[in-house]
């Protein structure tokens, strides 16, 4: 039988992406996304996650105000596509702008903590992409320092800032649901063996399913949970490069909800969640940025359709989230709360399963 040759994820995703910025090109951008005063935002990185972000931007009529990448004249070439003001000639010239407010942090995920390290001690909020580190330690250090430094530390992880995810949970804190019982949560992508070296299976780069897919199936589940699991069984295949490739996942807290997860970086499955209630169950397809979900009540198996935000907007509702929390947004500022739980379950998985990356040894 002939090999699968869908195209590899970040292909889909870009494409996803491409598709639902599409979808929303020429309508009037919606006035209650970026509620709180606006910050000036500079980018570090010029790859596919930079470029959605200046393409997220100018849907609101904003522009980025800077850009730093470690190879300047991509810097130069994206600049001039996105009509960015100013490209540096160092990341470290980027820190000293007192014109930047914010920093969006697009790197590979084992470049994070150097980033942040720089960033934050400058005094700029940061929003940084999933992974926003490697694991815990690094994780407790950037907190320690936006603390020290009265800035901002946001992870940009997209379940945590959609607005489908924020009305379901007012519903269920709510009551409406009654409690959660299980969290299922499927994700598979097909990543060929031919290369290696690549960022999904390369030790190097930070590779693996955890860091690259199952930071969105925890984030899903433990925001609708009550509390963090405090016990956890797992069973994980390694690709022979030592990352982690396949993997299932029980998670339970202290109220009992169970967490069941699946991951695959070889091996297609739907991106599919569904959170069971007494009352309901709730289906989420393609849920890293959902804007829709289907409820089916128990009493009467009848079907509620939510729709809440737009998937062409992901990356707004992230910048959005980070402004509002730099003006006192409560909810905004506690999502750091979720990313480190979803980061303490990530890093305690991988150690169980004998993965880890330079940077750890």
């Amino acid at each position: 039988m002939a090999a699968d040759k869908t195209p590899a994820g970040p292909i889909d995703a870009a494409a996803a992406a491409k598709a639902a910025f599409s979808a929303v090109e020429g309508k009037p951008f919606p006035n209650d996304i970026f509620a709180a005063p606006q910050l000036r935002w500079a980018v570090i990185g010029c790859g596919v996650i930079a470029n959605q972000m200046a393409i997220s931007l100018s849907l609101a009529g904003r522009h980025l105000h800077g850009v730093a990448n470690r190879t300047h004249d991509k810097a130069v070439t994206f600049a001039q596509r996105h009509g960015v003001e100013r490209v540096y000639d160092s990341i470290e010239d980027l820190y000293v702008d007192p014109e930047v407010d914010a920093v969006y942090i697009t790197t590979p995920h084992n470049t994070h903590i150097r980033y942040l390290r720089g960033a934050l001690a400058a005094g700029k909020h940061v929003l940084c992409e999933k992974s926003i580190t490697l694991n815990s330690q690094e994780l407790d250090e950037a907190r320690a320092l936006a603390d020290q430094h009265g800035v901002i530390l946001m992870d940009a992880t997209t379940i945590l800032h959609m607005p489908l995810y924020q009305e379901l949970l007012r519903r269920a804190k709510a009551g409406e649901f009654g409690p959660l019982n299980l969290a299922q949560l499927n994700f598979g992508s097909y990543k060929e063996y031919g290369d290696l070296t690549n960022r999904f299976y390369n030790p190097k780069l930070a590779g693996g399913a955890m860091l690259d897919i199952g930071v969105y199936a925890l984030s899903l589940m433990r925001l609708f949970m009550v509390s963090q699991p405090n016990q956890v069984v797992s069973l994980a295949n390694l690709a022979s490069t030592g990352v982690d490739q396949t993997s299932g996942i029980v998670c339970r807290n202290e109220q009992g909800q169970l967490g069941v997860l699946s991951l695959s970086l070889h091996s297609k499955q739907p991106k599919r969640a569904v959170l069971s209630f007494d009352k309901c169950y709730v289906e989420v397809m393609d849920y890293p940025r959902a804007d829709h979900a289907t409820i089916v009540w128990t009493a009467d198996g009848s079907r509620e359709e939510v729709h809440a935000g737009v998937e062409g907007y992901a990356l707004c509702y992230e910048m959005a989230d980070l402004e509002r929390a730099v003006a006192g947004d409560e909810r905004a500022a506690s999502l750091i709360d979720y990313a480190a739980d979803v980061m303490d379950l990530m890093t305690s998985l991988r150690r169980e399963w004998g993965v880890t990356y330079p940077e750890e040894r």
